[in-house]
């Protein structure tokens, strides 16, 4: 008995130094040993020269207390890779001085730092996106008429709005509905599209109240949404990172109708906050091998092989909302698909 417990032990303890070996954090093999960072660089540029899987940049700077938070990285900046301990880290230099990057200094202007992603890859994001639920959607106010009962408005044009909730302080950003998001298993709503049309401002209360359309992103049309403008930007210094728990999902769509997408085209994911999911989780793309019949094979009835599935591509979450999330296409092998399921990378 005891020979056998020692067995299973020493099994045990050979998995887990299995596993922790295969977890190794791994560097780019082509990576440099400093970096001067230039304009234009993004996070995620800048986590692929170090290492080959750069949503795992956090465990790269958790050993090194001057690289606390990547929204402190600023062109100029060099990063050297040193080893502690035997451990990978980067230690970032601004001038002759060594930075230790404090709580304090996150209130310095972020505009300056480096974002995640370049910021015309997300700038669908930058114009207030949602997605509403069916209550949001039937108490907002609503486009009734137009200035001299015109079907579609433009900038600078008058429109009139039935249910505005009317605060004199607030601005006021105009939606259409777009796509029903669906969950593939059960079929339950997961959200409806809201896309931005145009931002306006109030300038008479009443019922219905007045509004003047001051930016337009496409045409105001009758019977769009009215919704008070959300004020809190998207975050573009965000930290790419693996989820700490399993996760599992599917794309449910492909922004612009396709049902195929590359690199830097947007899918979104059923999977939202309540399932954990925050801005800057990077998740794999897996597309499932085919079964084909084994043309050598003897017999006459021929074998079948399965083909291993692979990893399509990665994705990163850049803006999350309860039950489902947009996500930017960072890499692709081969073309991410409508119905592809989604996981940890």
């Amino acid at each position: 008995m005891l020979i056998r417990n020692v067995l299973l032990a020493l099994a045990a303890s050979l998995c887990i130094n299995a596993s922790v070996l295969a977890d190794v954090l791994k560097l780019n093999p082509n990576h440099p040993q400093t970096y001067v960072v230039v304009k234009g660089d993004t996070l995620w540029d800048i986590s692929s020269k170090f290492l080959r899987d750069p949503w795992r940049w956090p465990e790269i700077w958790n050993y090194n207390p001057e690289i606390t938070n990547p929204h402190l990285i600023y062109p100029g900046d060099v990063i050297t890779l040193v080893y502690r301990d035997g451990k990978p880290m980067l230690q970032v230099k601004r001038g002759r001085q060594t930075i230790k990057l404090s709580p304090k200094t996150r209130s310095t202007r972020l505009t300056s730092a480096i974002p995640t992603v370049a910021s015309d890859a997300i700038s669908q994001f930058l114009a207030a996106p949602r997605v509403l639920t069916k209550k949001e959607i039937e108490a907002a106010g609503y486009v009734a008429s137009s200035e001299e009962e015109h079907l579609v408005t433009g900038t600078g044009g008058k429109i009139y709005a039935v249910n505005l909730n009317q605060d004199a302080d607030k601005d006021f950003s105009v939606f259409r509905i777009g796509e029903t998001y669906h969950n593939p298993e059960g079929g339950d709503v997961l959200g409806y599209e809201a896309i931005h049309v145009s931002d306006a401002q109030l300038i008479r209360k009443g019922e219905p109240a007045t509004l003047r359309i001051i930016e337009s992103y496409r045409e105001t049309l009758l019977g769009d949404k009215i919704l008070p403008t959300d004020e809190e930007e998207l975050d573009q210094n965000f930290t790419p990172h693996a989820p700490d728990r399993k996760v599992e999902g599917q794309i449910i769509s492909i922004m612009d109708g396709v049902s195929r997408a590359g690199q830097y085209q947007t899918v979104v994911i059923n999977l939202g906050k309540e399932d954990g999911i925050e801005l800057g989780h990077v998740l794999g793309v897996k597309q499932s091998g085919e079964t084909i019949k084994d043309r050598f094979s003897s017999g006459f009835f021929k074998s079948k092989i399965k083909i291993p599935d692979e990893t399509a591509g990665l994705l990163m979450v850049v803006n999350a909302f309860d039950r489902v999330s947009y996500a930017l296409i960072m890499s692709a092998v081969k073309d991410v698909r409508l119905k592809d399921p989604v996981g940890n990378p």
